[in-house]
């Protein structure tokens, strides 16, 4: 199964049906010679390939390649990657960081929930109808130079959602070792079983994705069994704000939105035809289903550990999920410890696709990053990921919430860029992106647009931000942070005035490609 070559460039990495795949990497028609570097990364990705590890690029995969008829996979997909104990963790920041009693704190994720979980199930319908992974659709509105801002905060991004992941792990294992394992031990072997289903790419991720839900939701359910009868509808510990309810809305709205900018990577090699409205209701199903229901069980068991001493003891403070998780299942003893052991063990479900988009937009972010196969990324993220999650792990909330924030305020801004140039620019016609012009700069928007919308947009974000680190004027007036909010209004304000303009002056045409 061979990707068709679009324009001219030098012959690349191979493809998951291990044959030959076409770098379009190259941003101009140049042949370079290769290095000696370049032909030893070739001897061992040809190497690697006859194993089944992935190691194509980034390359748009052409019509002829998106050939696999299965979207119920979307569904399971994002079913496992939310059904996990970082969503329990996000639920529970409501009673144990916001200070919200139980009935907020439900009502604010139901809302939420049913709200943002259509972003990135709308955004998953661009996967099988351009075969473009998110962050190089994004030239088609940032520009081919202009979109390495959006990449590179992708890469940071997903590093973010990866070192929560593992901290929440590690805790979890250490939590069942009596003393005799750490977190820091338990951080390195979630980084290293994240790093090995990843190594191995798409297929194995849909593969592992379609059963690392089971031992969650088995686990889920004998929480409930176990600890359901010290549940209570703890009320808030003091007066509940509207800035309360609107900070802890916004966390757990950015902890959902910001899959958008992977959503579309898990689709590239499903049908082109297939049903948009299928593939939007398999992906918000499996968002809603288990965000809704993690999100839910944090709270609940977050509310009730305030006035269960052995279950505050092991949340130490709000800050250890693993840990409240491990004192919720302890009267089950030996087989309590077993489950908690299985629900650390899956949590590379939440960190495979996580750090396979981590390579995808660092190879998006340069030219000569796209050269680089992309098992090479991988195995630099999880160098970086477990020292940083080592030293976060001493303060889970704070680093939680600042992390899950930050993501939100550029995921949310960019998301809706995207989905204005989609729908009012190119009229929501998928013909409209020439496939052919993915990487050649001149004749993709010049991004002027987004980039002086992005920052307009900041502007008012920055003075509505309401962080550990940071509290802006406007957010210390008591709105709570609302820069998430701020910041999509003067996106959908600006962008569209800015955009006419560009087009205006750069001639732009509607450039379309074959009808899709």
């Amino acid at each position: 199964m061979s990707e068709t070559r679009l324009h001219g460039a030098i012959p690349a990495s191979e493809s998951l049906e291990n044959e030959k795949s076409i770098d379009f990497s190259e941003p101009t028609e140049d042949v370079v010679p290769a290095s000696k570097a370049r032909r030893l990364f070739d001897r061992v990705t040809s190497f690697l390939t006859r194993f089944g590890v992935e190691t194509n690029g980034i390359d748009p995969i052409p019509p002829s390649e998106r050939k696999d008829p299965r979207l119920y996979q979307m569904f399971f997909v994002w079913f496992s990657v939310n059904m996990n104990v970082l969503s329990f963790g996000t639920g529970s920041a409501g009673p144990a960081f916001y200070g919200l009693g139980l009935r907020e704190s439900l009502i604010t994720l139901l809302v939420v929930d049913l709200i943002s979980c259509t972003i990135p199930a709308y955004f998953a319908v661009f996967g099988p109808k351009l075969g473009m992974r998110s962050m190089v659709q994004a030239r088609y509105t940032w520009g081919y130079y202009g979109s390495m801002l959006p990449s590179a905060l992708n890469v940071f991004s997903m590093e973010g959602f990866l070192i929560l992941d593992c901290i929440i792990g590690g805790q979890m294992l250490a939590s069942v070792s009596n003393g005799r394992l750490n977190d820091t031990l338990g951080i390195v072997i979630i980084g290293l079983i994240s790093l090995a289903v990843t190594f191995f790419g798409y297929r194995v991720i849909h593969w592992y994705e379609s059963v690392a839900w089971i031992p969650n939701v088995i686990a889920f359910i004998i929480m409930l069994g176990v600890g359901g009868k010290h549940l209570v509808v703890a009320p808030a510990p003091g007066p509940v704000s509207p800035s309360m309810i609107i900070t802890f809305a916004t966390t757990t709205a950015s902890s959902v939105i910001s899959w958008c900018t992977m959503t579309p990577d898990y689709g590239v090699y499903h049908i082109q035809n297939a049903s948009r409205l299928r593939v939007f209701l398999y992906t918000y199903a499996g968002f809603f289903a288990a965000s809704i229901t993690a999100h839910m069980l944090g709270a609940a068991f977050a509310a009730s550990a305030l006035s269960d001493p052995t279950w505050g003891s092991g949340f130490d403070n709000g800050n250890n999920v693993g840990g409240l998780v491990e004192a919720v299942l302890s009267p089950a003893g030996g087989f309590g410890k077993f489950i908690t052991v299985i629900v650390a063990l899956s949590i590379p479900s939440a960190c495979a696709p996580t750090m396979y988009t981590f390579a995808s937009s660092l190879m998006t972010v340069s030219y000569y990053f796209a050269k680089v196969p992309r098992y090479i990324f991988a195995i630099i993220s999880a160098a970086i990921l477990i020292p940083i999650a080592i030293v976060g792990a001493t303060r889970f909330y704070a680093t939680f919430t600042d992390v899950l924030s930050i993501i939100g305020y550029w995921s949310v801004v960019h998301g809706v860029m995207i989905l204005i140039e989609h729908f009012i620019f190119r009229k929501d016609n998928y013909a409209a992106y020439n496939l052919e012009d993915w990487n050649r700069p001149r004749q993709l928007t010049p991004g002027i647009a987004a980039l002086a919308a992005f920052f307009c947009a900041f502007g008012i974000i920055i003075p509505c931000m309401n962080q550990a680190w940071y509290v802006g004027p406007i957010a210390a007036a008591g709105s709570g942070d609302i820069g998430i909010i701020a910041g999509s209004c003067v996106i959908c304000i600006l962008y569209p005035v800015f955009r006419t303009i560009e087009r205006i002056y750069s001639k732009e045409t509607h450039l379309t490609s074959q009808d899709i």
